[in-house]
């Protein structure tokens, strides 16, 4: 299969917003693998020498403002074949870190705690490649566990454009940690082609992402994109190497619950033949509701089962 990269520049970024309307900046195969690079950060979270900012940074700076609040993402790149109601399926090869820092943010009326805080809180983060760490003003050396924010693919043409804030249907800011290299994402495809697009790095990021922000930095991710047609799914899902995960997003965390769940047991119906029922006890017994994140207006939930209990009934 061929093997593609796209590096940011203002030419081949969109930031703030998706819109089915965005041209695709390449076309490729069904199992293709694609290598893209993102940048992250505003100029107010730009730091100072010795730290070393990304020329493609600083020329997204110069040539574009948002159109929208929300990210910096790169894409969006066209799957040839890709139908509206298909899935794309995401396998994340690879994740290397583009910056030597990153920041991390939290300021008044915003994040889990909105009234607690009066003032903006703002910490640069040096971050080291060979040990994998981020070193925090105190002194912490903090492993790190790189994974992007945001991963999608377009919304419906009827949407409009939209902010990358909120995660919603087509994925977007997921903010969930266990999407490292060696997990696979599956996305529920909106418009032909699929149009991915990813952006939003963190280094490391605790489940909820409290403050409003991880270590949000630039990262360079290898993924290979797979067409799925033999797949239906109206919320995304994800599998680690041990895990099935499923995912929902709604301003309620209870109603994340219910649609995460529900999509769950649906799951292990289809993989192992147990009744509604069984299935639904089997996540009580073995199930783990994981809260992803609660600061990006829709919050999230995911759950995740031990992929080793999936076993066929046999009755």
């Amino acid at each position: 299969m061929a093997e593609y990269r796209i590096d940011a520049s203002p030419e081949s970024v969109h930031w703030g917003y998706f819109d089915a309307g965005l041209p695709p900046l390449l076309t490729v195969e069904s199992g293709d693998t694609v290598t893209i690079s993102t940048v992250s950060g505003g100029p107010e979270a730009m730091p100072k020498a010795p730290f070393v900012i990304p020329q493609a940074l600083s020329d997204i700076h110069a040539a574009q403002k948002p159109k929208l609040p929300g990210h910096i993402c790169t894409g969006p790149v066209a799957v040839r074949g890709a139908k509206t109601g298909q899935v794309l399926e995401v396998r994340i090869k690879d994740i290397q870190l583009h910056y030597d820092w990153g920041f991390t943010y939290s300021a008044p009326q915003k994040g889990a705690l909105p009234d607690d805080f009066d003032e903006i809180h703002f910490m640069t983060i040096p971050l080291d490649r060979e040990q994998m760490t981020g070193k925090l003003p105190w002194g912490l050396e903090l492993p790190l566990k790189p994974f992007f924010g945001v991963m999608a693919v377009a919304p419906p043409a009827s949407w409009g454009a939209l902010s990358t804030l909120p995660p919603r249907r087509n994925g977007g800011n997921l903010d969930n940690k266990e999407l490292v290299a060696g997990t696979t994402l599956y996305l529920p495809i909106h418009v032909d082609g699929a149009l991915f697009s990813v952006g939003d790095g963190h280094g490391v990021q605790g489940d909820g992402e409290v403050c409003v922000t991880a270590i949000e930095t630039g990262l360079i991710g290898t993924f290979e994109l797979h067409l799925r047609a033999d797949m239906s799914l109206t919320w995304p899902m994800a599998e680690t190497p041990t895990h099935v995960m499923t995912m929902a997003f709604d301003p309620d965390l209870d109603d994340c619950v219910v649609i995460a769940l529900r999509s769950m047991i649906e799951l292990i119906v289809a993989r192992t033949g147990i009744t509604k029922a069984e299935a639904y006890a089997l996540c009580s017994l073995a199930a783990d509701l994981r809260i992803t994140q609660v600061v990006n207006g829709n919050k999230g939930v995911h759950v995740m089962l031990d992929k080793g209990l999936l076993q066929k009934a046999h009755r």
